[in-house]
């Protein structure tokens, strides 16, 4: 069979394989259509991060996303923590998610790693596999897979039990053997047993590139990456490297003269991608329904409660035509828009927060122009004292979820959260996580670190860079004429900034938002994975931008 015309890389690690994958999710979108591929997979190591802005920057390119997973797969039980090295501890199996169903069991499985498997890495076992493998394709993965492990170490019968456990776990034709070549020695002997074993067990084979930067001049800013990671120097001789500069996107051309001897592996992918077809809903409200008194609809007993809070906020002139029509216009408003739950929640924590003298703050933003919002006592300052509008808070003609922002004592804040907790559940609410990026002044230290620089040529360096949150080296360049001059004269200084220029913004680390809490109609692995933080406490996978892409709270 010829090569195809065209080629979909499958097996792809972004800025979310953190510290260890440099792509940025819109570059590869947009090298993908570049390239005139007609799909591309997202495949991050063990995490679901960038799913939904994946999503969304392919769709933008015009290419189909198609969302997976390189997860880690525990030799036994995922509760086992017998383990005495990370190696040990889990194998690598690749997962992509066909349709609906096979994303909600993606976002099941990597929940379930992180919640219950996590030791050195989050893992899923084959039983919890097994139970959510509906809608999603599965491979056998890189070298570090389990089958390919079994092959290298000479056990040709637990390999093949192996596979022949993988076949019965997926639907028939959607378990494939994976090879890929980028030059090491054992992938060439493990592919070829990997064709044995494809034809013995009516498998087919499928070729990847295990893609953790989007070109291949990216191979050295990628190894600064690794030595960040591992807090390794470049000149450490037995630091941990990728064996060769092969680790990009590469195009069909290059992919079909790899594997010239076995063109159906590279129309496998192709297969692979006509299979998924993955549609993610977006911007479809998914607030919990607010439980209110019996015998009272949300409707009506939201109107009560204003009306109380109009004649406590106004007095005697609670009675005012003015007070009422503003009041019965943002009430007709709420109730078209269907925010009535979003409103009588924030209107309920912050009333449980003031009746326990947790402080909270005035309110701020455009939440100070609801006459609704002052008179429930969310915010403290009088819309029409002010003259402000209540549609720069909700606009009927432009409908997005209003945004309330709510200020709670540091020390006590706390107990606001664990209040929502017991009212909605606590598998319907979680914190939500944010990312660290290498910035500026950072991504210098870094990479001056692992040039083996001194502290004090970094430092000299890093103090010539203004101080401005959203500085960057290249605006540095331009605003520091000292920072320039050094950049032009000095060749260590040119090399040390090139490279922190390719690495600035790049994702570094999870971390936890300070007050961001995300509360869902249901458990929210229904809709998002989640992760723990240090202190063992349920967070999100998803950032605030895509929990409210997705409709969530």
């Amino acid at each position: 069979m010829p090569a195809p015309e065209t080629f979909v890389h499958l097996h792809v690690h972004s800025e979310y394989s953190l510290l260890d994958g440099l792509s940025r999710i819109p570059d590869l979108a947009a090298r993908a259509a570049e390239l005139k591929m007609p799909a591309l997979a997202l495949s991050d190591h063990g995490n679901l991060f960038g799913a939904i802005e994946f999503y969304q920057e392919c769709r933008k390119a015009g290419i189909k996303p198609i969302i997976g997973c390189e997860v880690y797969l525990a030799p036994g039980s995922r509760f086992d923590r017998k383990a005495n090295s990370a190696k040990e501890a889990s194998t690598h199996f690749l997962l992509l998610a066909k349709n609906e169903t096979g994303y909600k069991n993606l976002v099941k499985l990597v929940s379930t790693a992180h919640l219950d498997g996590m030791y050195y890495k989050p893992r899923i076992d084959k039983e919890v596999l097994a139970q959510h493998s509906d809608g999603l394709i599965g491979t056998s993965a890189c070298l570090a897979g389990e089958v390919a492990r079994y092959i290298m170490a000479g056990r040709a019968k637990e390999a093949e039990g192996s596979i022949d456990e993988f076949k019965h776990i997926f639907a028939p034709g959607d378990f494939y053997l994976e090879i890929a070549d980028h030059g090491i020695p054992q992938q060439h002997a493990v592919a070829a047993e990997l064709l044995k074993y494809g034809k013995r067990f009516g498998l087919k084979i499928v070729a990847t590139n295990d893609v953790h930067y989007v070109l291949k001049e990216h191979a050295s800013a990628h190894d600064v990456l690794l030595c960040i990671q591992t807090g390794a120097k470049i000149n450490d001789e037995n630091r941990m490297r990728y064996p060769a500069p092969e680790f990009y996107l590469k195009t069909t051309e290059e992919m079909a003269a790899l594997f010239k001897d076995v063109p159906d592996a590279l129309a496998a992918t192709l297969e692979i991608a006509e299979k998924c077809d993955l549609k993610i809903v977006l911007g479809e409200n998914k607030f919990p329904a607010y439980t209110v008194p019996e015998g009272e609809t949300r409707e009506g007993f939201l109107r009560r409660l204003c009306y109380e809070g109009l004649e406590r906020r106004f007095g005697a002139r609670a009675k005012e035509p003015e007070l009422r029509q503003r009041l019965d216009f943002e009430l007709g408003v709420l109730g078209k828009t269907g925010f009535t739950s979003y409103f009588l929640i924030v209107w309920d924590f912050i009333d449980y927060a003031k009746r326990h003298d947790i402080p909270v703050g005035p309110g701020r933003g455009s939440a100070a122009g609801s006459l609704i919002a002052y008179v429930l006592g969310v915010t403290d300052l009088d819309p029409l004292a002010y003259g402000l509008f209540f549609e720069r808070f909700l606009n009927p003609e432009r409908i997005s979820p209003p945004d309330i922002d709510v200020d709670f004592c540091y020390n006590r804040r706390g107990e606001v959260i664990d209040y929502v907790r017991q009212k909605y559940g606590a598998k319907s609410v979680a914190q939500i996580i944010t990312f660290g990026t290498l910035g500026a002044k950072m991504a210098l230290r870094d990479v001056g670190r692992v040039m083996g620089l001194s502290f004090g040529e970094t430092d000299r360096l890093a103090k010539m860079i203004p101080f401005d949150p959203k500085m960057t080296l290249q605006k540095a360049l331009r605003d520091n004429p000292d920072f320039k001059r050094a950049y032009d004269e000095e060749e260590t200084t040119r090399s040390l900034i090139d490279s922190a220029m390719t690495l600035e913004g790049v994702s570094r680390q999870a971390g936890v938002h300070a007050a961001g809490v995300v509360i869902s109609d249901r458990d929210l692995t229904d809709y998002v994975p989640l992760t723990l933080d240090d202190h063992n406490g349920i967070v999100t996978q998803y950032s605030m931008e895509p929990l409210g892409e997705l409709g969530l709270l």
